[in-house]
């Protein structure tokens, strides 16, 4: 998947991905595999054509563990079921996320609930499993996938908005709670990555012009140019980075 760097450090490392058997979430399952690491990962739908192409492609296949992660009991069992698999999870990605499209006026609390389920109770979650096995073990890497969208201020999906930025907001707060364990937490923004969901539910031409204006680098973003800053983010060659909020979005949005 990465045509870039090795980081040899993430060589037999246990990593959990949410939502890693589709998308953005897949590019990452394969990005780890081709490092060396150990994978689990949880998907709703089923992932058996998905993990039988990753044995056929790598030699090893990704542990997959059907689950809905907006149960909570279920996810942390699966975390459970990933470490006695794979060894303790020294990696956390916590990729999975909903950005149906919506307007203020049409919106249900049914549906804001829903939506916080899927987009920000999850990373709460999942860091409160990882972390005591990462304290134990003198470290560990959490990421969190936020979005520019609420930093572009864009319309469409005000609830997917909120449940981003509050990520940044949980990854800022797990970073100071969790670094004296040395245990590092860091947001990941993309930009508009044209997955197969966006291609075909809402990648127009005219849209696609519009966003391409804004862009500085003028390419499209696909899933993998999304791995490698993961990558980088798990391994320690970010080692005293943490906190922090890293965009790839083919220059949108600036930060600083």
């Amino acid at each position: 998947m990465t045509r870039f760097a090795t980081f040899h450090d993430l060589q037999g490392l246990s990593v959990f991905i949410t939502g890693g058997g589709s998308g953005i979430g897949a590019a990452l399952t394969e990005g780890f595999l081709e490092q060396g690491a150990r994978v689990a990962f949880v998907q709703r739908s089923d992932s058996a054509e998905f993990v039988a192409e990753m044995g056929d492609k790598h030699g090893r296949k990704p542990f997959f563990i059907p689950c809905d992660i907006t149960d909570i009991t279920a996810l942390q069992t699966a975390i459970k079921q990933a470490a006695e698999e794979n060894g303790d999870i020294s990696v956390l990605v916590n990729n999975a996320a909903n950005d149906t499209r919506h307007t203020l006026d049409e919106y249900t609390p049914e549906q804001w609930d829903a939506a916080m389920n899927v987009n920000l109770r999850p990373h709460f979650f999942t860091a409160q499993a990882v972390a005591p096995a990462m304290r134990r073990n003198g470290g560990g890497s959490i990421i969190n996938f936020s979005s520019i969208s609420y930093m572009m201020g864009l319309a469409g999906f005000p609830a997917y908005m909120t449940s981003k930025a509050a990520i940044t907001g949980l990854t800022r707060g797990l970073a100071r709670e969790l670094g004296p364990d040395n245990i590092r937490v860091n947001a990941l923004m993309p930009g508009w990555v044209l997955t197969e969901r966006q291609l075909k539910l809402w990648a127009t031409e005219e849209g696609l012009a519009a966003h391409m204006e804004r862009q500085c680098l003028k390419e499209h973003l696909n899933s993998r140019d999304i791995v490698d800053a993961t990558l980088f983010l798990a391994s320690k060659t970010s080692r005293m980075m943490t906190g922090q909020a890293l965009v790839i979005d083919g220059g949108v949005v600036v930060t600083g």
